[in-house]
């Protein structure tokens, strides 16, 4: 129940004892209880551990793929066990990454018009609900694959706490949304859990609101989870959305990714062998870059043409991905033509001064090769007009509150880390949290 200082009537021994009176006053206000709303965390893309088993039904390439399981694990073909899918090292190992590769590739099915996993091969998120599943994407090799865990950390040296204030909500990332009239299943079921979740967090918490705290990929889901909720909905169970690099207008990377593969800064590892399973990704395709955002400026240039966002279509159809251009424009081009205000205060928190690709040149016209990249600002993945898009597009409006933090130097996932970072985060949060105690007093 939430701290009413109005009605509050202090006992005897509370104003025999000022003191103890105030500390007990902080105490409750630091508490899941007094004054913090909770927190839900969406990650990025890739920024959680995802699980799979393989059945009967499995038919890799190689039968060296057939019977490759993650070692320590108890996986075995049709035996039922689950193995970490998303991250383990050995698929920086040329051979494992084509089995990773081809178990992590979407099928997109047009008598369903959705996408599913590749026959065999099923997948789950672990740790739904708790932070777990967020801080590493392998706990075995922290060092090297933390991703929340800095954030985490620092929203715990405030008071909040794993399950109580603080919730996790952890997706199979490689999945996306659709426009109206499409399904999008997986996605959609996302968005039931998140919702379901917020609200827990908020009868969790004596009836306070949420703050959404969201990073990349996850602010979209976050943004959709409020244009797809009531006004009612929202004023009750979200405080304030706060999103950490988010690629409101897509991004750049995306280009390179559909045209020649990306390693994600892993030089031993060939973009070729992780091309089509990145080009089946539901979510890359809500990622390439939205015309609104992007305008007429030249993202690609080859000896025969050039392509800007609004040539999207003609960009997949020549290189080689044909059966995209369908799905990107009657599933995703009309779930980015717009950037609806979300109804809830919004902050975000971006970095700036990052050499971030702003222009492939294919000089020859091989997209099988990688391309000279043409350097912009942004936060190293996403483009500066990207993250600040709903600066002009929101700000217009009185009804929707909305905040941009510029932090110079810091990149698309050192917001989660650095020390610049993690103080512009916590004094937002506290904020919100101070405004809550002052409105009950």
């Amino acid at each position: 129940m939430a701290l009413d200082l109005r009605q509050a009537s202090p006992s005897p021994l509370l104003a025999l004892f000022p003191l103890l009176a105030m500390a007990q006053l902080l105490q409750a206000c630091h508490a899941g209880a007094g004054g913090l709303h909770p927190i839900v965390l969406v990650p990025g893309n890739g920024g959680n551990q995802l699980e799979a088993r393989l059945t009967e039904e499995y038919r890799p390439s190689s039968l060296f793929c057939r019977r490759w399981v993650v070692p320590g694990t108890r996986a075995t073909l049709g035996g039922g066990g689950w193995f970490r899918l998303w991250f383990d090292p050995s698929v920086l190992v040329a051979p494992f990454t084509r089995c990773f590769a081809q178990r992590m590739t979407l099928q997109y099915r047009p008598e369903l018009d959705d996408y599913r996993n590749a026959d065999g091969v099923e997948t789950r998120v672990p740790h739904f609900g708790s932070t777990l599943g967020l801080l590493y994407l392998d706990p075995n090799l922290k060092h090297l694959t933390e991703y929340m865990a800095t954030l985490v950390r620092s929203l715990e040296a405030i008071g909040y706490e794993d399950g109580s204030t603080l919730f996790g909500a952890p997706y199979d990332f490689r999945y996306g949304l659709a426009a109206e009239g499409h399904p999008s299943k997986v996605g959609t079921d996302y968005l039931r859990d998140l919702r379901d979740l917020v609200e827990r967090a908020t009868a969790a918490n004596g009836g306070k609101p949420a703050i959404v705290l969201s990073h990349s990929l996850g602010c979209l889901f976050a943004l959709h989870l409020l244009l797809r909720s009531t006004p009612a909905w929202r004023r009750q169970h979200v405080a304030h959305l706060v999103a950490l690099s988010p690629p409101w207008g897509g991004s750049m990377v995306e280009m390179l990714t559909f045209a020649s593969g990306s390693t994600l800064g892993v030089p031993i590892v060939d973009p070729l062998l992780v091309r089509n399973e990145q080009r089946s990704s539901e979510s890359n395709m809500w990622l390439l870059p939205a015309p609104r955002t992007f305008g007429n400026d030249t993202l690609v240039v080859t000896p025969r043409r050039s392509y800007t966002a609004a040539d999207v279509a003609e960009f997949l159809k020549d290189i080689g991905y044909g059966e995209g251009v369908h799905r990107y424009r009657k599933r995703t081009l009309p779930l980015v033509e717009t950037l609806p205000a979300p109804g809830v205060p919004v902050t975000c928190v971006v970095g700036t001064g990052v050499k971030t690709p702003e222009k492939l040149v294919y000089g020859d016209g091989d997209f099988d090769r990688q391309p000279e990249v043409v350097y912009g600002d942004g936060d190293g993945t996403v483009n500066l007009a990207s993250l600040v898009a709903v600066e002009a597009e929101w700000a217009r409006s009185a009804e929707q509150p909305v905040k941009v933090v510029r932090l110079a130097g810091v990149s698309h996932t050192g917001v989660l880390k650095e020390d610049a970072a993690m103080k512009e985060i916590v004094r937002e949060i506290n904020s919100i949290n101070s405004r809550v105690l002052s409105s009950t007093t």
